[in-house]
């Protein structure tokens, strides 16, 4: 009330003395707004003092601040708070991990997750460390681990003065449980169904087709058929698991593709006459990459089988091998196997390294996959630290590209 009288009494007096005098008006005006606005910031202030709510100190970070040096350093993501849970400092890679955090501001607006809050409060009130897992699913999924861990910055001081919080991505290790159990789960259901297949018809040939033999013959033709299926598989993993075995092994022994391609379409030429698949090969003579041979070979046999089986019906499967560069600009040997089926609708393509995934699973089975082809040439290309690449539309075929660094022709005559 007594501040409502201030503000009518310095009105007047200005109205006053701008009386009699036009160029007064501006200068009465002028003084009445700045009078007004101070009297209101006055106000402001003194209601939120009476209401209990003091606005945040704010202390900017100071380049001989000693916290900030060493948080600056650290190799994770860390927040320094106070004991009303306000950021005092943070380092880079916290703000790329909370872009909102703002200095000074609590930590609560930005971190929204109940259970890191929880912590921070048990920190405090614990004076002991608290570690909590949380998950976030914007704007992608991903899991972090935070500890808290509360400091006292002087000797005497009764309680924390400081909370140091840090986080560690969990999202590589979930992720990768999450193959490793989906990989055992996949694994499990293919080999699942052939061993029921064989039991089955074991027990029907111990039973009522005991003494039929032209039953007896067919049961035993699907038997072999599902056990060769069995060692496919069985093969396959363990390809894959010595191949992960010695990822961090680049070979270097010089070989020349042309060769390995050749032999693999030499040994797929019964495949191809029974599809009536004509398979031509094109490009350079020679082709020398720094490689496993016998990996090469997997690789082709691989990806030539896939176009001969899925592709048939485009009656014509075309490779090209030839010298190219990579996106760095580095030479690179590149060896297309281009089929002229049905094509690969766009939302699989991504997917198709991806152990035990399939377009059509009854297809797969029916062709004799196990799922695990192009994963097993996915890795091989990753040991020799090169890729493959996949190009496809529904009704023009498929092309998949192998990209590897290749190693000077003269380098042939050390081939051992």
């Amino acid at each position: 009330m007594r501040l409502g009288w201030v503000i009518l009494t310095a009105a007047i007096v200005f109205a006053a003395l701008a009386v009699g005098n036009v160029l007064a008006v501006g200068y009465a005006a002028a003084g009445f707004a700045v009078i007004t606005l101070s009297a209101l910031l006055a106000l402001r202030g003194r209601r939120d003092k009476e209401a209990g709510h003091a606005p945040p100190v704010i202390v900017p970070e100071r380049a001989d601040d000693p916290l900030a040096a060493v948080i600056a350093g650290m190799p994770d993501p860390v927040i320094a708070l106070d004991r009303h849970g306000r950021v005092l400092t943070l380092n880079e890679r916290a703000r790329l991990l909370a872009p909102a955090l703002r200095q000074g501001e609590p930590v609560s607006l930005v971190l929204r997750m109940p259970e890191l809050i929880d912590a921070i409060g048990r920190a405090y009130a614990s004076g002991k460390d608290q570690r909590v897992e949380y998950f976030e699913r914007i704007p992608i999924d991903r899991w972090f681990e935070a500890i808290v861990v509360p400091v006292k910055r002087r000797p005497d001081a009764t309680a924390p003065d400081l909370m140091l919080m840090t986080f560690h991505d969990l999202t590589p290790l979930r992720r990768a449980e999450e193959m490793r159990t989906d990989f055992v789960a996949n694994a499990s259901h293919e080999l699942r169904t052939p061993l029921a297949a064989l039991s089955a018809f074991i027990e029907t040939l111990q039973g009522t087709a005991r003494d039929d033999a032209k039953a007896r013959e067919r049961f035993l033709a699907i038997m072999q058929e599902q056990a060769r299926r069995m060692a496919r598989l069985i093969d396959d993993l363990l390809s894959l698991s010595r191949v992960e075995q010695n990822a961090h092994r680049r070979p270097d022994t010089p070989v020349d593709l042309v060769p390995i391609v050749r032999q693999v379409v030499d040994g797929l030429e019964t495949l191809a006459r029974e599809r009536g698949v004509a398979v031509h090969i094109d490009g350079v003579s020679v082709l020398m990459v720094p490689g496993d041979h016998d990996e090469l070979v997997r690789v082709f046999e691989n990806l030539v089988e896939n176009a001969l089986k899925y592709g048939a019906t485009g009656k014509r499967v075309e490779i090209s091998v030839r010298h190219g560069l990579a996106p760095e600009g580095a030479a690179e040997a590149q060896i297309a196997v281009r089929d002229h089926g049905p094509g690969i609708a766009p939302e699989h393509v991504p997917r198709l390294t991806e152990r035990f995934y399939r377009v059509d699973v009854t297809e797969s089975r029916a062709q004799g996959g196990t799922g695990l082809g192009l994963a097993l040439v996915k890795h091989i290309l990753n040991r020799h630290r090169g890729r493959l690449s996949i190009e496809s539309a529904l009704g023009a075929g498929a092309t998949f590209t192998v990209h590897l660094p290749t190693v000077a022709v003269a380098a042939r005559a050390e081939i051992p």
